[in-house]
């Protein structure tokens, strides 16, 4: 007989999971509370608008290819990918030129030697440190579990251990800094800590991999929206057996007098399983589902723990284009360690809102005209602020007046002086949302974030120390935050399962017995 797995959670990582698991052979049942999948990877939509409500950026598109491999099929065949150009624009304040970064490198670097002489060679040596992290990153310690030492004594690894630990061991601000000197070069190389959860001024520097990410391997979006990954994922799942209920929020993970698992409660429907699979928020899972006795990450473990930021969240439908903003287009404080001071720290105590704000503005439409309709804008604004739910949710007041001062900064800023009188449909989204509607550990939009010593082999693991069978995905553990982290993390959840301690990704899936 088959397995029986129960999944709890329909991000993309539960999602990716159950369809791992069930092209194994596992009979997979996977429950999500709210009334669709997607998890943060949600979307909405209103008068003929559609809002991806999380992710924005494709990027690691090798991890999506990965991961489509395995299930058969591949990302062209169920994405309508295109490769964003230009990338994305970066304004600053008080500054009226913005700094464009472009599909070809080439135009990158004269972009850095026209700002800063000396930079475009700068970028060209940054880069390839970059890809070498990144091929070092990829080929052991992304699809590794840490737990057998063998992959990392292999000669062409320990012949980079100086340089790898060195750049564990200095900051991604620094190591940019040593680069570039002119403020605006020296964020476009920081900015890539924000996907991580995470500052520049206390993220590894082996973290500038992900510049290698953007620029040497494109930017990428899929035509419909991110949801579409959602869809295709959840697709294929279907397609090879998970059977998924919404609307189906687990109460319990129910453990026997042997400490292995025996199932899930979902009210008083009992779903039983040989294995279960955590996708739901790692914290809420332990330290809700399950008794203090059998917690691995009991509340003390979080305590000491530091969560990614939290954000202020936009989706604004705009009357009339916007040839002022690009597909991506990023705003920067000329106070940026104030910004992060005030993201990762309580100032006086209390969390405050930034203000001005360094923010992130996708507008799709620009791209894609299924998202909005004829002769109107789609933008989702995201604005990073402080893992703290008293900061507030959708409609509450004082999230609300940040909202109205972050589009009149957009209106400034990037020149629009009419932005709010266009604005035809309106929401906003915070900390205590997401804290409601995702029950995310602090309120943190991203999850925990990648210091140090919450990286690679800090982060938590994903099984359970005190429960058999119990198993975890998600942006809180190994490999970390993101679409494609969280992709990785479901076949990591499946090496676990089979016990393939390699430290590459597989090649095909073998059944589960």
């Amino acid at each position: 007989m088959s397995k029986k797995v129960v999944v709890i959670g329909g991000g993309i990582g539960g999602l990716a999971t159950a369809a791992l698991l069930s092209k194994a052979g596992c009979s997979v049942t996977l429950l999500e509370a709210r009334e669709r999948v997607g998890g943060r990877a949600y979307v909405w939509q209103k008068d003929g608008f559609t809002w991806d409500m999380g992710p924005s950026w494709y990027l690691m598109p090798e991890a999506f290819d990965q991961f489509f491999r395995l299930m058969g099929t591949t990302a062209a065949a169920e994405l309508d990918l295109v490769a964003l150009d230009p990338a994305y624009k970066t304004i600053y304040e008080g500054q009226a030129e913005s700094v464009v970064l472009h599909k070809d490198l080439a135009k990158n670097l004269a972009v850095f030697e026209g700002i800063e002489k000396g930079a475009g060679a700068s970028l060209s040596k940054y880069l390839k440190s970059a890809e070498t992290v990144y091929d070092i990153a990829t080929k052991y310690f992304l699809y590794t579990n840490f737990n057998s030492l063998k992959p990392f004594l292999k000669r062409d690894l320990l012949k980079h251990t100086g340089f790898f630990f060195a750049q564990l061991l200095n900051s991604l601000d620094k190591y940019a800094g040593a680069h570039v000197k002119d403020h605006r070069l020296k964020k476009i190389l920081n900015f890539p800590a924000v996907f991580l959860g995470a500052s520049p001024y206390n993220t590894p520097s082996m973290y500038h991999l992900m510049t290698h990410v953007d620029m040497n391997q494109g930017v990428y979006y899929p035509m419909g929206g991110f949801y579409k990954i959602i869809e295709a994922i959840e697709r294929l799942a279907k397609s090879t057996g998970t059977v998924i209920h919404t609307n189906a929020p687990v109460s319990e993970i129910v453990v026997g007098d042997d400490k292995a698992v025996r199932g899930v409660r979902v009210g008083e429907i009992f779903y039983e399983a040989d294995i279960v699979v955590g996708n739901a928020d790692l914290q809420h899972v332990e330290t809700t589902l399950l008794p203090e006795s059998l917690q691995s990450y009991p509340k003390s473990y979080w305590d000491k723990k530091q969560p990614g930021p939290s954000a202020l969240l936009l989706f604004l439908g705009v009357k009339g284009r916007l040839p002022q903003l690009n597909h991506h287009t990023l705003l920067y404080t000329d106070n940026w360690k104030k910004n992060f001071k005030e993201v990762f720290k309580k100032a006086d105590g209390k969390s405050k809102f930034p203000s001005p704000a360094s923010m992130y503005i996708c507008a799709p439409s620009v791209t894609d005209s299924s998202v909005a309709p004829s002769g109107y804008e789609n933008l989702f604004v995201l604005v990073p602020i402080a893992p703290d739910p008293s900061l507030g949710g959708s409609g509450d007041a004082r999230l609300e007046a940040a909202a109205d001062e972050v589009i009149a900064q957009i209106s400034d800023w990037c020149g629009i002086p009419d932005l709010a009188d266009r604005i035809v449909v309106r929401r906003t989204m915070g900390p205590a949302d997401f804290a409601g509607e995702l029950n995310a550990w602090s309120g943190t939009a991203l999850g925990m974030a990648h210091t140090l010593g919450q990286s690679a082999f800090f982060r938590p693991k994903n099984m359970s120390s005190k429960v058999s069978n119990l198993y975890y995905a998600g942006h809180n553990l190994v490999p970390g935050i993101g679409l494609p982290m969280c992709l990785i993390g479901a076949e990591l959840v499946y090496k676990r399962i089979v016990d393939d301690r390699s430290a590459s990704a597989i090649a095909e899936l073998k059944p589960i017995k």
